[in-house]
């Protein structure tokens, strides 16, 4: 059984995703960047992410060319650049890079300065889908900020983490029985 499209984004539009920012470009006038739910840990061996970015973003062929791109996590005060870069404020390309304070990478790759984190990758494989290309990143250097709070997408808008109560560490072992024997 197939279900149609709708049907799968209304049911994905569940699924909490951190948002990120992919950016990619070496020097001012050629660097561009998407906005994406879609980026994740794949191995500690060795550190490396993945993202799936759609073939008809202008990132898409520019992490091809260039090999290398960033994975910036956005924190909850990153709103606007989230917007700024899914195109929904009308700026393309490197005039995206006008909001936020950015830095080169260690691969030239464009960084977020106050990015929740910031992973600076070197391309390692693609993956090819119908529309999508999956890219393996091994990350080659990582910036992290502790005191800032993710921004998260969850029912088609972005929400912070930050009204989340009693978190609990899976560390913690009387978390852990608390948490588990409510399934008992």
């Amino acid at each position: 059984m197939t279900i149609d499209a709708q049907r799968f984004k209304q049911a994905m539009r569940q699924c909490t995703g951190a948002v990120a920012l992919v950016t990619v470009g070496t020097k001012p006038g050629q660097r561009t960047g998407l906005t994406v739910t879609s980026a994740c840990s794949l191995s500690d061996d060795p550190p490396s992410l993945l993202v799936c970015v759609n073939r008809n973003a202008s990132a898409h062929a520019r992490i091809r060319a260039e090999a290398s791109f960033a994975v910036n996590f956005l924190s909850e005060d990153h709103t606007l650049l989230a917007l700024t870069f899914s195109g929904q404020k009308g700026h393309n390309g490197d005039d995206r890079f006008s909001f936020g304070q950015w830095i080169e990478g260690t691969t030239g790759a464009p960084l977020l300065n106050d990015a929740v984190v910031a992973f600076d990758c070197l391309l390692a494989q693609e993956f090819e889908t119908k529309t999508h290309s999956v890219f393996v990143g091994n990350v080659q250097d990582v910036r992290v900020s502790t005191k800032a709070s993710p921004l998260v997408y969850l029912r088609s808008s972005f929400q912070s983490v930050r009204d989340i109560q009693d978190p609990f560490s899976l560390g913690d072992l009387n978390a852990r029985r608390s948490s588990w024997s409510n399934f008992s």
